[in-house]
């Protein structure tokens, strides 16, 4: 099955929601090739970049999924690349 490499921008507004994003994180870790978080404590956030090579229904299953998530907010950056 054909994969695509992408970028999935989280941010967390509420710590509370850390739990939840990381059992679904370690759901999809097969496909996850790199993960870097930040934590803004000026502003009480977090904001991770999630890189994944994955088939692109198993992309936005991730994506919709961490979305779904109360206080998280994603957006993501297919490559160009086939």
């Amino acid at each position: 099955m054909e994969t695509r490499l992408a970028l999935i921008g989280i941010v967390v507004e509420n710590n509370e929601s850390a739990k939840k994003l990381n059992e679904v994180l370690h759901e999809y870790g097969e496909y996850i090739i790199g993960r870097m978080g930040l934590p803004y404590r000026k502003r009480s956030i977090s904001v991770i970049s999630v890189v994944v090579d994955a088939p692109a229904d198993v992309i936005s299953a991730l994506a919709g999924k961490l979305g779904m998530i109360p206080d998280v907010s994603t957006k993501t950056v297919y490559s160009r690349l086939p």
